[in-house]
Protein backbone atom coordinates (compact mmCIF):
# COMPACT_ATOMS: atom_id res chain seq x y z
CA UNK A 1 0.00 0.00 0.00
CA UNK A 2 0.96 3.33 -1.42
CA UNK A 3 1.70 5.88 1.62
CA UNK A 4 0.91 9.57 0.11
CA UNK A 5 3.28 12.04 2.32
CA UNK A 6 1.62 14.77 4.07
CA UNK A 7 1.07 17.82 2.09
CA UNK A 8 3.11 20.87 3.58
CA UNK A 9 0.93 23.92 4.57
CA UNK A 10 0.65 26.57 1.49
CA UNK A 11 2.47 29.12 3.69
CA UNK A 12 5.62 26.90 4.19
CA UNK A 13 5.14 26.67 0.34
CA UNK A 14 4.71 30.29 -0.04
CA UNK A 15 7.94 31.21 1.67
CA UNK A 16 9.69 28.83 -0.61
CA UNK A 17 8.29 31.08 -3.56
CA UNK A 18 9.64 33.65 -1.94
CA UNK A 19 12.91 32.36 -1.67
CA UNK A 20 12.74 33.38 2.21
CA UNK A 21 14.37 29.54 2.98
CA UNK A 22 17.33 30.91 1.07
CA UNK A 23 18.70 34.18 2.85
CA UNK A 24 21.91 34.81 0.49
CA UNK A 25 19.42 36.17 -2.09
CA UNK A 26 18.04 38.55 -0.05
CA UNK A 27 21.07 39.90 1.59
CA UNK A 28 22.67 40.51 -1.35
CA UNK A 29 20.29 42.51 -2.74
CA UNK A 30 20.05 44.17 0.78
CA UNK A 31 24.09 44.78 0.79
CA UNK A 32 24.15 47.76 -2.19
CA UNK A 33 21.17 49.26 -0.56
CA UNK A 34 22.91 49.12 2.84
CA UNK A 35 26.03 50.67 0.94
CA UNK A 36 24.37 53.45 -0.86
CA UNK A 37 22.41 54.38 2.68
CA UNK A 38 25.02 54.34 5.03
CA UNK A 39 27.71 56.28 2.89
CA UNK A 40 24.94 59.01 2.17
CA UNK A 41 24.26 58.91 6.11
CA UNK A 42 27.67 59.27 6.96
CA UNK A 43 27.62 56.01 8.74
CA UNK A 44 24.73 56.92 10.83
CA UNK A 45 21.32 56.07 9.22
CA UNK A 46 18.14 57.35 10.43
CA UNK A 47 16.38 54.07 11.96
CA UNK A 48 13.25 54.65 10.10
CA UNK A 49 15.43 54.14 6.53
CA UNK A 50 16.97 51.73 8.09
CA UNK A 51 13.90 50.15 8.10
CA UNK A 52 12.17 50.91 5.29
CA UNK A 53 15.47 49.65 3.30
CA UNK A 54 15.45 46.32 5.03
CA UNK A 55 11.50 45.85 4.85
CA UNK A 56 12.00 46.80 1.37
CA UNK A 57 14.55 45.05 -0.59
CA UNK A 58 12.39 42.16 1.30
CA UNK A 59 9.43 43.49 -0.58
CA UNK A 60 11.24 43.94 -3.81
CA UNK A 61 13.02 40.76 -3.88
CA UNK A 62 9.67 38.98 -2.87
CA UNK A 63 7.88 40.67 -6.11
CA UNK A 64 11.26 39.65 -8.36
CA UNK A 65 11.37 36.28 -7.21
CA UNK A 66 7.49 35.30 -8.09
CA UNK A 67 7.46 37.33 -11.40
CA UNK A 68 10.60 35.70 -12.38
CA UNK A 69 8.98 32.04 -11.46
CA UNK A 70 5.36 33.18 -13.21
CA UNK A 71 7.96 33.87 -16.41
CA UNK A 72 9.60 30.45 -15.64
CA UNK A 73 6.66 28.02 -14.76
CA UNK A 74 6.97 25.68 -17.57
CA UNK A 75 10.97 26.28 -18.38
CA UNK A 76 11.93 25.68 -14.51
CA UNK A 77 10.57 22.01 -14.64
CA UNK A 78 13.46 21.19 -16.99
CA UNK A 79 16.20 22.72 -14.95
CA UNK A 80 17.94 20.90 -12.54
CA UNK A 81 18.08 23.85 -10.40
CA UNK A 82 14.86 25.35 -10.67
CA UNK A 83 12.40 21.82 -11.44
CA UNK A 84 11.32 21.89 -7.62
CA UNK A 85 9.92 25.40 -7.50
CA UNK A 86 6.31 26.04 -6.31
CA UNK A 87 5.04 27.31 -9.52
CA UNK A 88 7.38 24.23 -11.51
CA UNK A 89 6.20 21.52 -9.56
CA UNK A 90 2.40 22.83 -9.07
CA UNK A 91 2.53 22.87 -5.36
CA UNK A 92 1.46 26.48 -5.47
CA UNK A 93 -1.59 27.49 -8.40
CA UNK A 94 -0.78 30.41 -10.70
CA UNK A 95 -3.91 32.30 -8.75
CA UNK A 96 -1.74 32.22 -5.96
CA UNK A 97 1.31 33.40 -7.37
CA UNK A 98 -0.07 36.56 -8.65
CA UNK A 99 -1.56 37.09 -5.48
CA UNK A 100 1.46 36.86 -3.42
CA UNK A 101 3.28 39.01 -6.55
CA UNK A 102 0.26 42.00 -5.88
CA UNK A 103 0.67 41.70 -2.21
CA UNK A 104 4.62 42.16 -2.40
CA UNK A 105 4.36 45.08 -4.85
CA UNK A 106 1.22 46.48 -2.46
CA UNK A 107 4.02 46.60 0.49
CA UNK A 108 6.68 48.21 -1.45
CA UNK A 109 4.62 50.31 -2.55
CA UNK A 110 3.26 51.97 0.62
CA UNK A 111 7.07 51.78 1.70
CA UNK A 112 8.15 53.73 -1.22
CA UNK A 113 5.40 56.49 -0.33
CA UNK A 114 7.30 57.50 3.00
CA UNK A 115 9.85 58.58 0.83
CA UNK A 116 10.92 61.92 -0.63
CA UNK A 117 9.91 62.45 -4.23
CA UNK A 118 13.15 62.08 -5.80
CA UNK A 119 13.21 58.53 -4.21
CA UNK A 120 9.66 57.63 -4.91
CA UNK A 121 9.82 57.82 -8.45
CA UNK A 122 13.02 56.07 -8.65
CA UNK A 123 11.08 53.19 -6.93
CA UNK A 124 8.67 53.79 -9.73
CA UNK A 125 11.19 53.81 -12.51
CA UNK A 126 12.97 49.91 -10.93
CA UNK A 127 9.74 48.27 -11.32
CA UNK A 128 9.41 47.82 -14.84
CA UNK A 129 13.37 46.65 -15.04
CA UNK A 130 12.43 44.20 -12.08
CA UNK A 131 8.97 42.89 -13.72
CA UNK A 132 10.94 42.38 -17.15
CA UNK A 133 13.72 40.76 -16.42
CA UNK A 134 13.09 37.37 -16.42
CA UNK A 135 11.56 37.95 -19.98
CA UNK A 136 15.43 39.26 -21.07
CA UNK A 137 16.61 35.82 -20.88
CA UNK A 138 14.78 35.04 -24.09
CA UNK A 139 15.56 37.98 -26.02
CA UNK A 140 18.99 39.41 -24.84
CA UNK A 141 22.06 37.50 -24.67
CA UNK A 142 23.34 38.53 -21.58
CA UNK A 143 20.43 38.97 -19.42
CA UNK A 144 22.49 39.26 -15.85
CA UNK A 145 22.54 43.23 -17.28
CA UNK A 146 19.20 43.92 -16.81
CA UNK A 147 19.36 42.15 -12.93
CA UNK A 148 22.94 44.28 -12.30
CA UNK A 149 20.50 47.13 -13.16
CA UNK A 150 17.96 46.63 -11.03
CA UNK A 151 20.42 45.79 -8.90
CA UNK A 152 22.00 49.19 -9.18
CA UNK A 153 18.11 50.99 -8.31
CA UNK A 154 18.56 49.90 -4.85
CA UNK A 155 22.28 52.47 -4.43
CA UNK A 156 20.12 55.40 -6.60
CA UNK A 157 16.93 54.84 -3.78
CA UNK A 158 18.55 54.42 -0.51
CA UNK A 159 21.01 57.18 -1.05
CA UNK A 160 18.24 59.43 -2.49
CA UNK A 161 16.48 58.56 0.79
CA UNK A 162 18.80 60.62 3.34
CA UNK A 163 20.19 63.42 0.68
CA UNK A 164 17.15 63.76 -1.64
CA UNK A 165 19.85 63.94 -4.32
CA UNK A 166 22.09 61.94 -6.13
CA UNK A 167 26.06 62.97 -5.56
CA UNK A 168 28.99 62.03 -8.36
CA UNK A 169 30.17 59.29 -5.54
CA UNK A 170 26.58 57.92 -6.02
CA UNK A 171 27.24 57.09 -9.19
CA UNK A 172 30.61 55.49 -8.87
CA UNK A 173 28.69 52.85 -6.10
CA UNK A 174 26.26 52.63 -8.71
CA UNK A 175 28.73 51.80 -11.42
CA UNK A 176 30.19 49.00 -8.89
CA UNK A 177 27.08 47.55 -8.07
CA UNK A 178 26.33 46.76 -11.55
CA UNK A 179 29.57 45.30 -12.31
CA UNK A 180 29.38 42.98 -8.95
CA UNK A 181 26.32 42.02 -9.54
CA UNK A 182 27.24 40.96 -13.21
CA UNK A 183 30.27 38.91 -11.70
CA UNK A 184 28.53 36.86 -8.65
CA UNK A 185 25.28 36.44 -10.98
CA UNK A 186 27.16 35.29 -13.96
CA UNK A 187 29.18 33.05 -11.69
CA UNK A 188 25.70 31.64 -10.67
CA UNK A 189 24.60 31.17 -14.05
CA UNK A 190 27.81 29.10 -14.93
CA UNK A 191 25.55 26.11 -12.98
CA UNK A 192 22.97 26.02 -15.17
CA UNK A 193 24.66 26.09 -18.64
CA UNK A 194 23.76 22.76 -19.63
CA UNK A 195 20.32 23.69 -19.33
CA UNK A 196 20.29 26.69 -20.56
CA UNK A 197 22.04 25.99 -23.27
CA UNK A 198 19.45 22.73 -24.09
CA UNK A 199 15.98 24.98 -23.42
CA UNK A 200 17.65 27.56 -25.71
CA UNK A 201 17.34 30.19 -22.89
CA UNK A 202 20.44 33.35 -22.92
CA UNK A 203 23.22 33.98 -20.23
CA UNK A 204 26.15 35.68 -19.88
CA UNK A 205 27.35 32.04 -18.43
CA UNK A 206 27.45 31.20 -22.46
CA UNK A 207 27.34 34.55 -23.39
CA UNK A 208 31.57 34.74 -23.00
CA UNK A 209 31.68 30.93 -23.60
CA UNK A 210 35.28 29.71 -22.86
CA UNK A 211 36.19 33.61 -21.86
CA UNK A 212 33.75 33.66 -18.92
CA UNK A 213 36.26 33.11 -16.01
CA UNK A 214 38.42 36.39 -18.00
CA UNK A 215 34.91 38.09 -18.15
CA UNK A 216 33.90 37.62 -14.33
CA UNK A 217 37.72 38.73 -12.87
CA UNK A 218 37.37 41.73 -15.52
CA UNK A 219 33.98 43.03 -13.65
CA UNK A 220 35.58 42.05 -10.38
CA UNK A 221 38.46 44.68 -11.32
CA UNK A 222 36.03 46.70 -12.04
CA UNK A 223 34.15 46.98 -8.97
CA UNK A 224 37.01 47.31 -7.41
CA UNK A 225 38.45 49.91 -9.48
CA UNK A 226 35.40 51.99 -9.13
CA UNK A 227 34.89 51.57 -5.29
CA UNK A 228 38.68 52.85 -4.95
CA UNK A 229 37.51 55.92 -6.64
CA UNK A 230 34.09 56.77 -4.78
CA UNK A 231 36.08 56.35 -1.72
CA UNK A 232 38.60 58.53 -2.90
CA UNK A 233 36.06 61.25 -3.75
CA UNK A 234 34.45 60.45 -0.09
CA UNK A 235 37.54 60.58 1.28
CA UNK A 236 36.98 57.08 2.95
CA UNK A 237 40.06 56.00 5.50
CA UNK A 238 42.24 53.40 5.79
CA UNK A 239 40.03 50.71 6.87
CA UNK A 240 37.76 51.11 3.52
CA UNK A 241 41.12 50.22 2.08
CA UNK A 242 42.20 47.25 3.79
CA UNK A 243 38.62 45.48 3.01
CA UNK A 244 38.64 46.98 -0.27
CA UNK A 245 41.90 44.93 -0.92
CA UNK A 246 40.68 42.23 1.33
CA UNK A 247 37.53 42.15 -1.45
CA UNK A 248 40.11 42.06 -4.84
CA UNK A 249 41.49 39.18 -3.45
CA UNK A 250 38.68 36.82 -2.58
CA UNK A 251 37.65 37.63 -6.06
CA UNK A 252 41.10 36.80 -7.37
CA UNK A 253 41.09 33.35 -5.43
CA UNK A 254 37.62 33.04 -7.16
CA UNK A 255 38.79 33.55 -10.47
CA UNK A 256 41.53 31.32 -10.22
CA UNK A 257 38.84 28.77 -8.63
CA UNK A 258 37.17 29.05 -12.03
CA UNK A 259 39.69 28.72 -14.30
CA UNK A 260 40.25 24.87 -12.80
CA UNK A 261 39.91 22.25 -15.36
CA UNK A 262 37.24 20.42 -13.57
CA UNK A 263 34.81 22.44 -10.98
CA UNK A 264 32.16 20.95 -8.60
CA UNK A 265 28.61 22.08 -9.31
CA UNK A 266 28.18 23.11 -5.45
CA UNK A 267 30.85 25.54 -6.49
CA UNK A 268 29.31 27.83 -8.00
CA UNK A 269 26.10 28.86 -5.12
CA UNK A 270 29.19 28.69 -2.74
CA UNK A 271 30.88 31.47 -4.50
CA UNK A 272 27.52 33.32 -4.64
CA UNK A 273 27.31 33.08 -0.99
CA UNK A 274 30.69 34.10 -0.27
CA UNK A 275 30.35 37.72 -2.06
CA UNK A 276 27.21 38.47 0.61
CA UNK A 277 30.25 38.26 3.04
CA UNK A 278 32.43 40.24 1.04
CA UNK A 279 29.48 43.15 0.48
CA UNK A 280 29.31 43.43 3.95
CA UNK A 281 32.73 43.30 5.07
CA UNK A 282 32.74 46.03 1.97
CA UNK A 283 29.79 47.73 4.35
CA UNK A 284 31.60 47.65 7.68
CA UNK A 285 34.49 49.33 6.03
CA UNK A 286 32.05 52.33 4.11
CA UNK A 287 30.72 52.62 7.65
CA UNK A 288 34.12 52.95 9.72
CA UNK A 289 35.80 54.79 6.65
CA UNK A 290 33.04 57.93 6.65
CA UNK A 291 33.12 58.14 10.64
CA UNK A 292 37.05 58.50 10.52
Amino acid sequence: MTTIPPRKPTWLTVIRLLRWDKPAGRLILMIPALWGLCLAAKGNPPLPLLGVVILGTLATSAAGCVVNDLWDRNIDPQVERTKTRPLAEKSLSIATGVGVLIVSLICAALLASYLNPLTFWLCVAAVPVILLYPAAKRVFPVPQLVLSIAWGFAVLISWSMVTASIATPTWYLWGATIFWTLGFDTVYAMSDREDDRRIGVNSSALFFGKYVAEAIAIFYALTVGLLGYMGQLMGLGSVFVLTLGMSAGFWLWQYLQLKKPTIPPAFYPQMFRENVWIGFGLLLGMILGVRH
